[in-house]
């Protein structure tokens, strides 16, 4: 037993380790999960951390009622973690589109790995108590346990997701919990009180995460297909985002995190409202600033015009902009737009970009998502808006797509109302768009929108210069007593997750 003592404690220290890595990227995966099908991340990431930190509280708690041989429980337990956790993202895809109580599931698997992860840690200093000192114990215990988690969230964003994306991810954790479990089985038989079935145990369990390990890609095509209704023909998940394009008889469709981008049948109407308006009404447009858009889109109708001189497109998704610079079929609707030589692409946060760049733009066009989390919420906040003045000339024109006014008027008239306390000069204007419904815009400047027309297009899809008629508003698309959108209330995506909660 002497000369057991020490590889056992560095062992079940390593597990210790082991343990916090993969506990926590199972928390990350959850609320990953939960950005991209439920949306609100900060709530989620909010709700998800509470919800596992009571779990792990509950089965610490727990852990007091475990008798037998510890050990024994160690490696079940460490079974189970590596089965609960591994398999999480697996079924909540495939139940998503299934179940009217999904979040109810998506709190379960959370409650159960925090609960699992939780009782390990005490049985292993229950274990570990005989053979270390007490202070080196909890130390040792906690000083592993916390390198574990710093592990976990730094790979998280910047290996797992890019390489491995949402559904490998926590199946190869649970591929390494439970080889965890086997390797103790064969080096600590002797301390095992069953090993033979322990073994059995570990062995099929590890069976099973590899059968859906290689599958995975299969199973979330056709988790993603009931979800969607359509044949998927790419996904990617970036460090940001779900990305998954779509295509039937009709049309192919992009949807980020679950929320549709566009339809190829009709993304013109909703790009030429968003560009031609402020081309049209702008004095100067030889340097435009573009920032999101990363589809392209927007771009392909900047180059239209043989004025523009230069684009610079600000997107924060490399993965997005790769995708439809180098796609065939991305590159036939956006007409190669973004491998123009006219074209710079810069990846980076865009609230970043506009703070430290100090270049002058005849014309601005923000396409942004919409504001359906905090961090896409301070893109339309009032701080970000005295940010992109420093950006423009006392002629530049700026545009901005400002969600629906129908579906969403409080959050419509809180941009507007947002970018007029920073430009005195604003005209909201909407238009139909069939995949999306009525959409809107804000046109923005320094000085009067008096739509006189500098110059025009011939042969538009969609736009016809009658920009007056777009500025009327029916009654069911007005708000009164809307706020200001603040980074420190952000008050535009509570009106949106109330508004679009009703929607969907």
């Amino acid at each position: 037993m002497d000369k057991n003592r020490i590889p056992l404690e560095l062992l079940l220290l390593f597990s210790v380790f082991v343990i916090a890595t993969c506990g926590l990227i199972y928390e990350l995966v959850a609320g990953a999960l939960a950005s991209y099908l439920l949306g609100d991340s900060v709530k989620q990431f909010s709700f998800i951390i509470g919800v596992y930190l009571f779990s792990m509280g509950v089965g610490s708690y727990l852990s007091k009622y475990i008798k037998g041989n510890l050990i024994d429980k160690f490696v079940e337990i460490e079974i189970l973690v590596g089965i609960v956790g591994g398999i999480s993202a697996v079924v909540l895809f495939i139940l998503f589109n299934t179940l009217s109580h999904f979040e109810g599931v998506l709190y379960l698997f959370v409650f159960c790995t925090g609960c699992l992860v939780g009782v390990e840690i005490p049985l292993l200093m229950n274990i570990l108590k005989d053979r270390v000192q007490f202070k080196d114990l909890v130390s040792n215990v906690f000083a592993f346990d916390y390198i574990g988690a710093l592990l976990a969230s730094i790979l998280f964003p910047l290996v797992l997701i890019p390489h491995l994306g949402i559904v490998k991810t926590p199946l190869f954790f649970g591929l390494i919990n439970i080889s965890i479990a086997i390797f103790l089985c064969f080096y600590l038989k002797r301390e095992l009180s069953s090993p033979v079935s322990l073994k059995f145990k570990a062995i099929g369990a590890f069976l099973l995460l590899l059968v859906l390990f290689i599958f995975s890609d299969r199973l979330l095509s056709y988790s993603e297909e009931k979800l969607y209704g359509e044949n998927i023909i790419f996904t990617k998940s970036s460090p940001y985002q779900r990305i998954v394009l779509t295509r039937n008889n009709r049309e192919f469709r992009l949807y980020l995190n679950n929320n549709l981008q566009f339809s190829s049948t009709d993304e013109y109407r909703y790009h030429e409202a968003l560009v031609h308006p402020a081309l049209s009404m702008a004095r100067n447009i030889r340097n435009i600033l573009v920032l999101g858009g990363g589809d392209g889109f927007a771009v392909r109708e900047l180059l239209k015009y043989r004025d523009v001189r230069h684009i610079t497109l600000v997107d924060l998704d490399e993965q997005m902009t790769s995708f439809f610079k180098n796609n065939e079929t991305m590159r036939r609707l956006n007409q190669n737009s973004l491998s123009d030589p006219k074209v710079a692409i810069i990846n980076k946060d865009a609230y970043i970009w506009v703070k430290e760049n100090k270049q002058k733009w005849d014309v601005i066009i923000i396409d942004f998502p919409d504001p359906s989390n905090y961090s896409l919420g301070k893109l339309y906040s009032q701080q970000f808006y005295k940010e992109l003045e420093k950006l423009t000339t006392p002629d530049t024109k700026i545009v901005i797509q400002t969600t629906s006014p129908y579906f969403a008027p409080k959050s419509f008239w809180c941009i507007e109302k947002t970018v007029h306390q920073v430009f005195p000069f604003t005209d909201a204007y909407h238009t139909y768009v069939p995949s999306f419904g009525e959409w809107g815009f804000t046109l923005a400047s320094f000085k009067p929108l008096n739509q006189k027309l500098y110059r025009k297009l011939p042969n538009l899809k969609f736009y016809d210069y009658n920009f007056h008629q777009w500025t009327y508003f029916t009654k069911d698309m007005k708000a009164d007593d809307i706020e200001v959108n603040r980074l420190d209330n952000q008050i535009l995506v509570r009106y949106f997750d109330e508004e679009w909660g009703k929607v969907q």
